[in-house]
């Protein structure tokens, strides 16, 4: 007689707590890919020239993902699917780090050769000191009003 299987067991409880987190990050990501689709079509890139719109919409991204893990994770205990819809799914979509990869090879396969490493090189300094900028801002802005500890929707820390 072979053995019972257990696996399924206690697998069907987490898949039951974690669908509705895939289901927010689905949502947010394609809430955030349409924003930056959108941003491509209001703002084009010309042809070998440099990808502007793919890399202030990752800039302006990884600002707001500093700003928002300040505040869900220092200054506000929200819902539990607050952070996997904005940061992972919203933010996640927007920015937009596989079309940095292909602007980068299409500006290569085109010999814009010094645009392609401008592009390769900005875009991950740029991203990187926004965050860090956003995130220590927040922290500065955000800390004194709150006395450092998350709060809820009330305006209540934790008891």
């Amino acid at each position: 007689m072979p053995a019972p299987n257990t696996e399924s067991v206690t697998v069907r409880p987490a898949l039951r707590f974690q669908a509705p987190v895939v289901v927010a990050v689905s949502l947010g990501g394609g809430a955030g890919a349409a924003a930056r689709y959108a941003a491509t079509l209001w703002w084009p890139t010309r042809t070998g020239g440099f990808p502007w719109t793919t890399f202030w919409v990752n800039v302006a991204g990884c600002a707001v993902i500093g700003v928002l893990m300040v505040v869900v994770t220092e200054v506000w205990a929200g819902h539990r699917l607050a952070r996997p819809f904005l940061g992972t799914g919203v933010l996640g979509g927007f920015t937009t780090f596989s079309t940095y990869a292909v602007d980068i090879h299409d500006l290569l396969a085109a010999d814009q050769v010094r645009t392609g490493l401008a592009c390769l090189v900005a875009t991950p300094l740029a991203a990187l000191t926004a965050v860090w900028l956003a995130t220590r801002t927040a922290r500065r802005v955000l800390a004194p009003r709150t006395g450092g500890g998350p709060t809820d929707a009330r305006g209540e820390g934790p008891s």
